[in-house]
């Protein structure tokens, strides 16, 4: 199988940097002694990453996904944040 994404360029580093975030995300999510504001932000930031990616590399479903999670993540975000002021 022949790779097509370029690698060691700055989208790579946000590729890379955003899946792990996004994993990290997930195992907050799984334990329930972590507060859910580490899962809303590191999701928050992970999706950002990817939404970046999906912007430069013009790849519409990437940009459509990730725009409505970030949008459903921020919301939640400032819900929970607003909920403990």
């Amino acid at each position: 199988m022949r790779k097509v994404t370029p690698t060691y360029t700055l989208d790579w580093y946000v590729k890379w940097i955003a899946s792990i975030i996004i994993i990290a995300a997930v195992i907050c999510r799984s334990v329930p002694e972590i507060s859910r504001t580490y899962d809303l932000v590191l999701s928050t930031m992970g999706t950002a990453g990817w939404l970046y990616v999906g912007l430069v590399w013009h790849d519409r479903a990437i940009i459509l996904v990730n725009s409505i999670i970030l949008f459903v993540l921020l919301g939640g975000l400032l819900r929970y944040m607003v909920y403990w002021l």
